[in-house]
This record gives C-alpha cells, sequence and structure tokens, in this order.
C-alpha cells in the first residue's frame, strides 16, 4: 500500500527534464529579435490599460493617486518579471510558466498552471476584443449596439445583453493572422504598437500643456458643493479614497501588466533567447510603466478626478479642456493599441496549448505543426475559435473577472519556481558525501556548512519554502479579513499577525542561509530569496483579495481540467514513458550486474 501511494506521489510530481542540446531544438520557426519581443511586449500590454483602465481606477477607486497604483502594480510585475527572466535564461522552451513549472515543481502543478493559463488567455482575448468593439462603436455613436440589441438580444442573465459580432468576428480575424505565421504577425504588431506609442506621446504633450495641479489638491468644500451625481466621489486631495483605495487601484492596475508574460511563450521562435527573452522582459515593464503612470498624471492634472468619464477617459478629457479635435486621434491611437493586445493575448495560448499536448497531458492531436508554415495550426485555430464564441455572448464585466486568478497563480509557482532551482545541486542531487546529515536542526537552518546545495539542503529548502508559502497565505488572510480588528487595535488580533509576521521573517531568515548553486547563465534573478519570496506575498495577497464568485468558476473549471488530466494526462504523459523507460533500463542493468 505504501509504495503504491509513493509511486502515486512520483508520477504526479515527475519533473521534465532537457538535455542540453535539446533546449534550441524546435519545430517552430526562430525568427523574432529581442527588438520583435520587445514590441511585442509593449503591444499587448498597453491597450486596454492604457485606454480603458487608467480612467476607470482614477474616476472609481484611487482619484489622483492612480499614479501610485500603478507605480506600486509596476513594482509587484517587475519582481514577477524578473523570476520569467531568469527562466527564460534557463528553459527558452514555448510554454511561459507552465514549462517552468514542468521542470522545478513537478508535472500535477505544471498542469494546474498549464491550465488556468488556457483560461486567462481565453478570458483575456474575448475580454479584449469586446473591449475593442464598445470602444470602435463610441466613435460611430453606438449603432452596432443598437442593432445588436434589437436583432440579436441574449436574454439570459448569464450571458451579455446582446450578441456581438463584431467582436467575435475580430477574435477570428487574428486567428487567420497567426495561422499565416508569427513573423508576418509580429511585423503588424511593430506597426500598430507604433502607431499607438507616438498616439501616446501626442496625449502626454497636448495634456500637459492643459495641466492644473489644483487637481492634485481639490478641497473637501469644493466635493460638498458637488450635488448632482449620486455616486461616491471621496474627500478630494491627493487620496480622496484614502491609501486603501490606492492600495485597491493597485491590485486593479496589477492586470494592466499581464501581457509581459508573452515574452516567455515565444521560447522556440526566438533567436538567441536565453538572452533575448530576459531583455525584452525588463525592456517591456520599463516602458509600459513609464506610458501607464505619464498617461495618469496627464488625465488626473486635466481634469478633476470625479469627472473623468471611465468609458472613454481620453476623448472626454479632451473635450473638457476644449481640445476636442485630438478625440479622433486618440481614437487612431485607442483602435490600434487595443487592437495589438488582442493579438498579443491571441499569440501566447496556442504556444501554451502546443507545449501541454506536446506533452502528452491533454490530447496530442493539438500540437500538430503546418509544415510549411511552422505554426501549430490546430491549437492556434482552437483557441481563436473558443475566444471568438466566448466574446460573442459574454459582456466585458464578467470576463474580466474571470481571468484574474491564473495570472497571480502563473506568477506565484514561477517565484517558488525560481527557488526551488536555485537552492538545488549543479550536478547529481544524490552525491554522496552530505555534510547537513550529522547536523543538528539549528545548523541545518541557520548555519549550515558548506558553500554548495547537497541532497539534503535542498530538501530542507523545499520544506522551508512550502512552510513559507503556506504561511504568508495565513498572514494575507489575516491582514485582509481581520484588517478592521488590527485597525481598531483588538490585541488578540495584533498577537497572532505578530506571531504569524515573526514566523514568515524566521522562514526568511533560513532560507536565505541555505547554500545556493553557483551555475552561471545569462540572467539570474536578483536578490534571492528576497526578490521572489516578496513577489509570492503580493500575489497571494491579490489572490485572496478575489471575489467567491471568481473561486468557484476556477473551482468549475479545475474539475474540468482535473477529469481531463485524470482519464488522459496521467496515462499519456511523455515523461511517464522516460520515466518507465529508464527504471525498464535501470531494471536490466542491475540484473545483468547480479548475474
Amino acid at each position: 500500500m505504501t509504495s503504491t501511494v509513493y509511486r502515486f506521489y512520483d508520477n504526479l510530481t515527475r519533473k521534465k527534464t532537457y538535455a542540453t542540446d535539446e533546449l534550441h531544438v524546435s519545430e517552430l520557426k526562430r525568427c523574432l529579435t529581442v527588438f520583435d519581443l520587445t514590441i511585442l511586449g509593449i503591444g499587448s500590454t498597453l491597450g486596454t490599460g492604457t485606454y480603458i483602465l487608467t480612467g476607470q481606477v482614477a474616476h472609481e477607486t484611487a482619484g489622483p493617486s492612480v499614479i501610485l497604483s500603478f507605480l506600486i502594480a509596476a513594482i509587484a510585475s517587475v519582481l514577477a518579471g524578473l523570476c520569467y527572466a531568469e527562466f527564460g535564461a534557463r528553459a527558452p522552451r514555448a510554454g511561459s510558466a507552465y514549462t517552468y513549472t514542468y521542470v522545478s515543481v513537478g508535472e500535477i502543478m505544471a498542469f494546474i498552471i498549464g491550465w488556468n493559463m488556457i483560461l486567462e488567455y481565453v478570458i483575456g482575448a474575448a475580454s479584449t476584443s469586446r473591449a475593442l468593439s464598445g470602444y470602435f462603436d463610441s466613435l460611430i455613436g453606438f449603432q452596432m449596439k443598437t442593432f445588436f440589441i434589437k436583432y440579436l438580444p441574449l436574454h439570459a442573465g448569464t450571458f451579455a445583453e446582446y450578441a456581438d459580432l463584431f467582436a467575435m468576428s475580430l477574435c477570428l480575424l487574428v486567428t487567420v493572422l497567426l495561422v499565416i505565421g508569427i513573423k508576418e504577425s509580429a511585423l503588424l504588431n511593430n506597426v500598430f504598437t507604433g502607431i499607438n506609442l507616438i498616439v501616446i506621446a501626442i496625449v502626454v504633450i497636448a495634456g500637459l500643456t492643459k495641466a492644473h495641479l489644483h487637481n492634485w489638491d481639490i478641497s473637501p468644500a469644493e466635493i460638498k458643493n458637488i450635488t448632482n451625481t449620486t455616486e461616491t466621489i471621496g474627500s478630494g486631495g491627493f487620496f480622496p479614497f484614502g491609501i486603501e483605495g490606492t492600495l485597491a487601484g493597485a491590485a486593479t492596475c496589477f492586470y494592466a501588466f499581464v501581457g509581459f508574460d508573452l515574452v516567455a511563450t515565444t521560447g522556440e521562435e526566438t533567436k538567441n533567447p536565453q538572452r533575448a527573452i530576459p531583455m525584452s522582459i525588463c525592456f517591456t515593464l520599463l516602458v509600459c510603466s513609464i506610458v501607464y503612470c505619464s498617461v495618469s498624471i496627464v488625465i488626473t492634472l486635466m481634469v478633476p478626478y470625479y469627472l473623468i468619464n471611465p468609458d472613454a477617459v481620453l476623448p472626454e478629457a479632451f473635450q473638457y479642456v476644449n481640445l476636442s479635435a485630438l478625440k479622433y486621434v486618440v481614437g487612431v491611437g485607442a483602435l490600434t493599441g487595443i487592437f495589438t493586445s488582442l493579438l498579443g493575448t491571441l499569440l501566447p495560448l496556442p504556444r501554451v496549448l502546443y507545449a501541454i499536448a506536446s506533452d502528452g497531458l491533454i490530447f496530442r492531436f493539438i500540437a500538430w505543426i503546418h509544415p510549411r508554415l511552422q505554426t501549430p495550426m490546430i491549437a492556434t485555430i482552437l483557441g481563436g475559435i473558443v475566444s471568438a464564441i466566448m466574446a460573442l455572448i459574454f459582456d466585458l464585466k464578467k470576463l474580466v473577472e474571470m481571468m484574474s486568478i491564473g495570472t497571480l497563480l502563473a506568477y506565484s509557482l514561477v517565484s517558488i519556481s525560481v527557488l526551488f532551482l536555485r537552492y538545488q545541486p549543479v550536478d547529481d542531487p544524490l552525491l554522496p558525501n552530505d555534510e547537513l546529515a550529522s547536523l543538528s536542526v539549528y545548523r541545518q537552518l541557520f548555519k549550515p556548512s558548506g558553500r554548495r546545495p547537497t541532497f539534503s539542503s535542498a530538501k530542507l529548502t523545499k520544506y522551508l519554502i512550502t512552510c513559507l508559502t503556506i504561511n504568508g497565505c495565513i498572514l494575507c488572510a489575516i491582514q485582509i479579513f481581520a484588517g478592521h480588528h488590527i485597525a481598531n487595535k483588538n490585541p488578540t488580533a495584533i498577537i497572532v499577525l505578530i506571531i504569524f509576521l515573526i514566523t514568515e521573517i524566521l522562514f526568511i531568515i533560513a532560507i536565505a542561509a541555505q547554500p545556493k548553486n553557483q551555475k552561471s547563465i545569462y540572467f539570474q534573478t536578483p536578490c534571492v530569496p528576497y526578490v521572489p519570496i516578496l513577489s509570492i506575498l503580493i500575489n497571494t495577497y491579490l489572490i485572496l483579495k478575489l471575489s467567491p464568485a471568481t473561486w468557484i468558476r476556477f473551482g468549475v473549471w479545475m474539475f474540468l481540467g482535473f477529469l481531463i488530466y485524470g482519464f488522459y494526462g496521467f496515462w499519456h504523459s511523455s515523461q511517464r514513458f522516460i520515466n518507465d523507460t529508464q527504471r525498464l533500463l535501470s531494471g536490466s542493468t542491475s540484473s545483468f550486474n547480479d548475474s
């Protein structure tokens, strides 16, 4: 019985391995440069964040402090991006966080991440096409909406108000472009992203000429005189909704940066990926952080935060300051920016499907590569059709609510994976001389001997990382669900918080004391273990802030995924066949030696 349970656990946690010469071998066409990857990352990240999210957060959540919200979100994204960049240098393969988790944590966790990445990209593509459809419709006086409500209404409360054929068509159009080839898609993306960046530069320069510092310091008396609105408009000043509003805005703004992981999914289509992927991720996050903060500064200086139109922030802002001629310039930038976001969301989806199907965890036929185009055709078409159906029947708000948990889980597990790999032995982990075996628990935790990791030190570090993650979840939960008790100086709540905080600090000290491997790669996450740990804690906090409805949808999606894995993936895993073959060869060798 025990051996059966151990074998089952061993199968669930089997890890994917690559020989050094396999890392650069791919059926996909390697044609992307650092420039292509960076523009792809910028194009997929900018778009809905600039033209929609900025206005919503400024108007409803943070006021002028939306600038700090974006800055906090940028820091959180950079922490995750540094971990992605290291894995891009270690394992430049298609699949992004799925592949990274497979090589470091194990198969079952890799499948969970990959399955949620599929959901993230499908919903991201559907929501972006809905946003593009809505923005275009606003420029033509909402004629499409009027027509669709009249002739294609959806009366079920679960779905949108009407079937959006235009949004569905956009998904299918981008799918056709991706089938033709990634280089051609990247060229179109480069042109559209260039137009978008030019428009943003015009917006910032023109907006600064109409800036008024008074809009960052609106007095409470001025707020009290506003009687023509039923909305909650805060108390004025730079923090009209308090620090809590700024932090809540940061949680929302965080999703404006999620497009950077597109760069990591193209590892098998990139020239010199071990150099290109880390550089592109860093450039993408730097440019996007500057753009988001610049647009936020301009908007909140041009218009009082309570007058910002969350649905059409830039056109209405220029109308307010009598620069209405710029409305059409902004419209061109918005359409090209949101279109490149759609392209950047649909592009990684087939790469993740291809990676998972190639490993046998979902149906293998999905991984078929077109021999001439060298693109994952079936995965591209399948992903595009599912995204198009979602865009047809769901509205933007419901779609956005469903996409967050997969992203945050992926970021967390990539950070955990960096920690696991950094503390593993470089060579065979089953070293004959394990200097930690005879040491006391205290010495093992805080004063380990030796400068290089061993099997025992790596095992101990994994336990410490696991305990740190669990303790961090509890710590974040206390802060979220008992925050009002702590604010009211409830002694029990404060004592419990301090206990878990001290425990977390001890775990961090113990992990930092363990020996790290010194294997040199092109890019390494700096300040390990502190950067990955901070990323884990931030992501955990944001995950626990999600609504119960999101967790219910996550549960339904995961139930479907576990059915596929249990009845197909577990038995058809390529790594299972490799491990079984190695066991058979090992057994044959042992029998030969015995005889």
